[in-house]
């Protein structure tokens, strides 16, 4: 049998409650979550076994049921990366309703399209201020029926059309037999909808069902090559978006079918220093996350000019012994040498940073420049890219152990993956999702008669199967010369400039290419307190001669990859940086190229007069 027949025999008929219970009845007394709850003594850990979060959910379950919520409904969540989201969540799966997760920057009228759109019948919040988004939405909301909140900080308002309730309302009722309750999902019901970032038009609610999760679980667990019974325990961080597949997939999905012990982290910014604290074994970031990391390192080694040379140096020797020993072609001797500079530099570094115990690090969900990848390899941080989207349910390629940088890995295990003959990446496999919600003209865009799904993304195979993405079929840039270049390679390379964090490649229908850059807020400052520069502000600094002249001065050697119709001829430095979940980026810092091109519009303008 192959590994899509092994797959498909695994998911027959399971839903994520039985997986959850299967589970559970091998790993109840191990801690599950943890988080930090503040106290008079400061921040302490607080934590809840397997067994305790079960009788959590199943108290929850019988809550939300008493509010009306059952099979075929669904439930929407607006809560950041708290203990609570898993709790509500996954009483709603066991109900047989759809639990719906929104970004929590959404406005009050992206609440009021998201939740009419999903046809919300229930909602719970983390807190006063969003309760107040939904209370705004409520009058064009008659289907929604009663909004709760987890914690307050008064009394919980009762709305026009349906009484407020707490969290701790929901637990307070007697608990639902989880084993009988399991009956209410069924393979083919919808677990969850995902709603896209909108980077090319509105949000689209992407259906996935039970059978996409357990079946994308499993084809996960075969790509990390380990066991279940080695993956129960695992310490992993939970810190992005719950709205988006990749933090549902790693932190949710996986840890109800395969045990992680998840801790909490409801401010993505704290990642660092949960890292140090916790020590994950298993951590996805998406490539900020990684390149923040990878920036901060350098810049504290630039304090230190003997330090960074001879850390530098030593990258230098380790980079092709890294290669060789990820391919298993290293000699002893270039093994000890591997290891000789592993004991004298990059464990300490791996220890600061807090990943010295990662047995999987995963980037993803946005292009990452292969030289940073490269660099975290080196120095014994094992980072990996993955590669899919939320109508995958996640993963389509990837390879945890044999990585090629540059690549995004070979298709996964039981998934089909090809070129179309435009060269556009199309997949086929039981992670494909069901369609998009109310949109039948837009799933028959992406989904062909014959199962294939349709990314999108451009793409190319080297002789040993591995993908690389060349860009987006709508973000290639198509000069005034009729030259289509990929504005994500050009990208890649000025993030590789020390003083640049973010960069957006300008040139459709242009004369030539331009950039638009972003100073790395922490790289900037040390380059300029390293050299005497006075600044007031980022946004003062970005304009520095000695700034813009050393930057300017890095291009050429960025470029020199491409061809002189490809290179970026004029850059625009810019002081302030770009966040997440804006008009310029979206909620995994993917660009959200025409809110740049909007916002920049007189920048734009300017390098091409």
């Amino acid at each position: 049998m192959n590994a899509a027949a092994e797959i498909d025999a695994y998911a027959e008929g399971k839903t994520i409650p039985l997986v959850f219970l299967d589970m559970l009845a091998h790993n109840g007394p191990r801690v599950a979550f943890r988080w930090k709850a503040s106290s008079e003594s400061g921040d302490a850990w607080s934590e809840v076994t397997w067994d305790l979060f079960a009788d959590d959910v199943a108290r929850a379950a019988a809550g939300l049921a008493a509010r009306g919520l059952g099979r075929g409904d669904r439930l929407m969540l607006m809560l950041r990366n708290v203990y609570e989201f898993h709790v509500l969540d996954t009483a709603a799966l066991f109900l047989g309703a759809t639990p719906v997760s929104i970004y929590n920057s959404s406005a009050v009228e992206q609440v009021r399209y998201l939740v009419s759109d999903a046809g919300a019948t229930l909602a719970v919040v983390e807190n006063d201020a969003f309760l107040r988004l939904f209370q705004a939405a409520r009058p064009d909301l008659p289907r929604l029926t009663g909004v709760g909140v987890v914690s307050s900080n008064g009394t919980v308002s009762s709305n026009e059309s349906g009484a407020g309730f707490t969290y701790a309302d929901l637990l307070s009722a007697e608990p639902l037999d989880l084993a009988t309750a399991a009956g209410n999902a069924n393979p083919d019901d919808l677990a969850t909808l995902i709603y896209t970032s909108g980077t090319t038009g509105p949000s689209k609610g992407v259906m996935i069902d039970h059978r996409n999760v357990v079946w994308t679980a499993e084809c996960l667990r075969r790509s990390f090559g380990w066991e279940a019974e080695r993956m129960a325990g695992m310490r992993v961080i939970s810190y992005l978006p719950m709205a988006h597949i990749a933090e549902r997939m790693v932190s949710h999905y996986q840890s109800l079918a395969f045990g992680y012990e998840i801790t909490c982290c409801p401010d993505p910014t704290l990642i660092a220093a949960y890292a140090g604290e916790v020590r994950p074994q298993v951590m996805f970031g998406v490539p900020r996350v990684w390149e923040k990391i990878y920036a901060g390192v350098n810049a504290a080694l630039a304090a230190d000019p003997d330090k960074q040379r001879a850390v530098n140096d030593g990258i230098a020797s380790a980079a092709p012994l890294e290669r060789k020993i990820t391919m298993g072609t290293a000699s002893q001797e270039e093994l000890d040498t591997y290891q000789f500079l592993d004991d004298v530099a990059f464990r300490l570094i791996r220890e600061l940073v807090g990943l010295d115990q990662l047995q999987a690090a995963i980037t993803g969900a946005a292009p990452i420049p292969a030289e940073i990848l490269s660099w975290f390899r080196t120095i014994g941080v094992p980072l990996s890219e993955i590669y899919g989207l939320s109508e995958t349910t996640g993963p389509m390629t990837w390879e945890r152990v044999r990585v090629k940088a540059g690549s995004v890995g070979v298709a996964c295990p039981g998934v089909e993956v090809a070129l179309a003959e435009d060269g556009e990446v199309i997949c086929r496999g039981g992670n494909v999702f069901r369609g998009y919600l109310n949109l039948p003209e837009k799933t028959a865009e992406v989904l062909d008669a014959d199962g294939w799904f349709h990314s999108g993304d451009i793409g190319e195979f080297d002789d040993e199967g591995y993908l690389k993405i060349v860009d987006r079929k709508k973000e290639l840039i198509i000069t005034a010369g009729g030259k289509n270049l990929s504005p994500a390679n050009l990208e890649a390379r000025l993030k590789m400039i020390p003083l640049v964090g973010q960069a957006c490649a300008i040139g459709d229908l242009r004369p030539f290419v331009t950039a638009l850059v972003v100073l790395d807020p922490d790289a900037a400052p040390r380059f300029a307190a390293s050299n005497g520069i006075a600044y007031t502000s980022l946004a003062e600094l970005a304009e520095h001669p000695r700034i813009v002249a050393e930057i300017e001065g890095a291009l050429p050697e960025a470029m020199a990859g491409f061809n002189n119709t490809e290179k970026v001829k004029k850059i625009k430095i810019l002081g302030k940086e770009w966040l997440p979940d804006t008009d310029l980026l979206t909620p995994t810092s993917k660009l959200k190229r025409r809110g740049v091109h909007a916002r920049f519009a007189e920048e734009i303008e300017a390098l091409y007069r």
